[in-house]
């Protein structure tokens, strides 16, 4: 797949960007067949891609070959109704390694994750983009949070490099992306993909779309795809009524939720895959599970947020 097809395809608003979790058994190895249920139901419920081994999916505690392995397992549940696109992290090298393995294993892209640990330069991230870049065929979105935030004018020379196609954004600065899409826009000729990357995305997103960031990843469609997809519909259509309802009852308190323990923006929607019938396992460390409190507050607020799908029926 071309990176102007894959470009294409993810901008078509067909619905949320899936980071399905990865699924373990009781041993805490890789459990496949839940994992390939898991991102199938996510394709069939109506997802527009899929976002193998990324950070909901615990990229950072895969090995390469159990990388490799569910990057092979998403593209056969896929089947080619989606792209598929796969995390790819860690200092040069290793980045290097996993995008080869993820073109290996069939993926349609690379979403580049944070360098490790170090604090670079602006100078040293671009060349570790474009290292990673350069290393396959697979058209790659730098992910930018942590430790890899980008100026304008970075932006502007990622934009220029051979097979990066977007930015997605997990820093949430408005004014920051706001610059940034300016400059983009101004500099480089053609398309360039923006992708809000925050937890919870949807909370962030009216925002987001006022500076033209229509895309973004979508943690709550994991375990209940039909409240993302009803907030996707009411977002695109301009239904305020139905975004408001659901920021207001489900949204807003899931966000207070997850921010009661740290890594919850994984174990928590982690659980909530469990609480909807899939026992994908529990997380590896270094995160850990909620509490059972949480769980069962989670449990409620599920309720609740199909509750109110009903109500506007």
């Amino acid at each position: 797949m071309t990176s102007a097809l894959l470009a294409a395809r993810l901008g078509i608003p067909s619905g949320p960007l899936f980071f399905p979790v990865t699924a373990y058994g009781p041993d805490g190895t890789l459990a496949l067949d839940v994992y390939r249920a898991h991102v199938r139901g996510g394709v069939e419920a109506g997802a527009a891609a899929v976002f193998a081994c990324c950070g909901t999916g615990e990229f950072h505690a895969l090995t390469p070959e159990e990388f490799e392995a569910c990057v092979r397992v998403a593209v056969e549940a896929t089947d080619g109704r989606v792209p598929v696109v796969a995390g790819a992290g860690y200092g040069t090298a290793l980045a290097v390694r996993y995008a080869k393995l993820a073109e290996a294993a069939g993926a349609d892209g690379l979403l580049a994750m944070p360098p490790y640990l170090v604090v670079a330069g602006q100078e040293g991230l671009l060349r570790h983009y474009r290292e990673l870049a350069a290393a396959t065929s697979l058209p790659t979105v730098v992910y930018q949070r942590d430790n890899a935030v980008f100026t304008p004018g970075t932006v502007v020379e990622l934009a220029r490099t051979d097979g990066v196609i977007g930015l997605k954004d997990g820093l949430g600065d408005l004014d920051l992306m706001q610059r940034i899409v300016s400059a983009v826009r101004s500099e480089v000729p053609g398309d360039f993909l923006y992708f809000n990357g925050l937890p919870t995305a949807e909370q962030t997103q009216l925002a987001y779309r006022g500076i033209g960031v229509t895309l973004y990843s979508s943690a709550v469609f994991c375990f209940a795809p039909e409240i993302a997809l009803a907030f996707h519909r009411a977002l695109t259509s301009g239904d305020d009524t139905t975004v408001n309802r659901l920021l207001d009852g489900f949204y807003r308190p899931f966000v207070e939720l997850r921010s009661r323990g740290r890594g919850y923006a994984v174990s928590l929607v982690k659980a909530g895959v469990r609480l909807r019938g899939l026992d994908v396992g529990e997380v590896r460390p270094p995160l850990h599970e909620p509490s059972e409190d949480h769980v069962k507050q989670l449990a409620a607020l599920i309720d609740h947020g199909y509750a109110l799908l009903e109500e506007g029926m």
